[in-house]
């Protein structure tokens, strides 16, 4: 299997004029995606006194700076919108890119932010209700000429969206690590699942209960594409590890322990022996995420020395799509 490269990064703690400049220069050094977040207030929560940009207009301006990445967001929040209009918004991001857009959907998790912008903040049973009415309408929007539907949640009658896309499947993703739910709907309506911040070896094993629900549901397991978000903690000097380790803790206070299972930390020689195991496990995107403040010169080097050295170190050598435990 071939292995693509993303970056993912909040759009927070940079002026949007600083955010273009390094959305243009992982266009040009190769990168495959570019995605954001969906969130009204910073990651890691601090009360939103943190400047933090809203995703669809950071996508569409994502979209009209840079030339050949991927764009997407890991991962929309479905309570925020109705589903209809965020079809729209996304088709016209879609016009915007030429053909680059990636959609992710999920079902919300930020509480605090939900109360304080008025969202009433439901149960994680009916916000995942609410996900896979969405995904159903916004596939059906994207792809049929006219779409009604009669949810629980949401209802469309003889709702059109034109134009229609440039692509002709938009592909669809569902983010994140729930077993029961997550992951069965993402087998049975999503074309990739991303899960975002844990170990090879957990990332595998989510990866094999995605397949089981796959074969429940009659899908092919290949049919969805695995990708796996990890922190950015790389660096040129090996002295700065244990450095990068305090400012891991600093920035995540208590959830630092586990967001450090799910980061690469080390020098730049050590990353492609740190990204091996999720490709073993079945990962077939990288998206390493960054946040302020990181080592500029440690990225710049990543993206364009040692992501080709794993292109190639990767090329033809991975599982399949579907690898996981057996």
């Amino acid at each position: 299997m071939s292995v693509s490269f993303g970056v993912y990064i909040g759009p927070q703690d940079l002026p949007m004029d600083d955010l273009r400049a390094l959305w243009r220069e992982i266009d040009a050094a190769g990168m495959d995606a570019i995605s954001i977040y969906d969130h009204f207030y910073e990651v890691p929560p601090r009360g939103g006194r943190s400047p933090s940009f809203e995703a669809l207009t950071t996508m569409t301006t994502i979209a009209a700076v840079t030339e050949q990445v991927r764009i997407g967001c890991l991962v929309l929040c479905v309570p925020y919108r109705n589903p209809a209009a965020l079809a729209k918004s996304l088709t016209t991001i879609d016009h915007v890119s030429h053909g680059r857009l990636e959609i992710g959907l999920g079902a919300g998790w930020y509480a605090q932010e939900f109360r304080a912008y008025g969202y009433r903040f439901p149960p994680l049973g009916q916000r995942m209700d609410m996900l896979e009415e969405a995904v159903q309408i916004v596939r059906s929007l994207l792809t049929q000429e006219e779409t009604t539907f009669a949810g629980k949640h949401y209802q469309l009658e003889n709702a059109r969206c034109e134009p229609p896309p440039v692509q002709e499947r938009v592909p669809i993703c569902i983010g994140g690590r729930g077993e029961k739910r997550t992951l069965r709907i993402a087998a049975r309506h999503a074309d990739a699942w991303n899960a975002p911040f844990v170990s090879p070896q957990e990332f595998g094993r989510l990866n094999g209960v995605l397949n089981d629900w796959c074969r429940k549901e009659g899908r092919d397991p290949a049919a969805i594409e695995r990708s796996i978000n990890v922190m950015f903690y790389l660096t040129q000097d090996k002295s700065r590890i244990d450095e990068l380790e305090e400012q891991l803790q600093r920035q995540w206070g208590d959830a630092a322990a586990g967001r450090r299972q799910g980061t690469i930390l080390g020098t730049l020689d050590d990353a492609p022996d740190l990204i091996a195991p999720y490709v073993a496990a079945g990962a077939q995107r990288i998206n390493v995420a960054v946040r302020v403040p990181w080592e500029q010169e440690a990225l710049r080097i990543y993206m364009r020395e040692v992501v080709p050295a794993m292109r190639r170190r990767f090329a033809n050598t991975g599982p399949a799509a579907n690898a996981g435990p057996a």
